[in-house]
């Protein structure tokens, strides 16, 4: 067998090398081998506009008037959103406004309450 370390999400004995980066043919993961697999996505820190760091549940006020896209409402400055939910990408808090329903929003333009 070979001497490089089994899948970090499958666990599969069958990784191969490929350049810089270990390639899994199961589950189609791909890692580098600095990198301490996957440790450095579990690191991301969001924070909101002040700086302070947000995790998931906490609520948040809109410092800045919000155009909804595809919409002409628009999400008025202070408003409150409880519970929220951090995920991966551009827009990094999922939540739920009372009279708009469900929306992503960027974390730069909300303050911890």
């Amino acid at each position: 067998m070979s001497d490089l370390p089994n899948c970090p999400k499958c666990s599969s004995a069958y990784t191969y090398d490929d350049g810089s980066q270990l390639v899994c043919p199961e589950c189609a993961h791909e890692w580098s081998l600095e990198s301490g697999a996957d440790q450095s996505e579990a690191t991301k820190v969001v924070k909101d506009a002040n700086g302070n760091i947000l995790t998931d549940g906490d609520t948040v006020t809109v410092i800045k008037d919000l155009k909804v896209k595809g919409s002409s409402l628009v999400v008025k400055i202070g408003t409150k959103v409880k519970n929220i939910r951090l995920v991966e990408g551009d827009h990094d808090i999922d939540c739920k406004i009372d009279t708009f329903g469900a929306m992503k929003l960027k974390s730069e333009f909300v303050k911890k309450v």
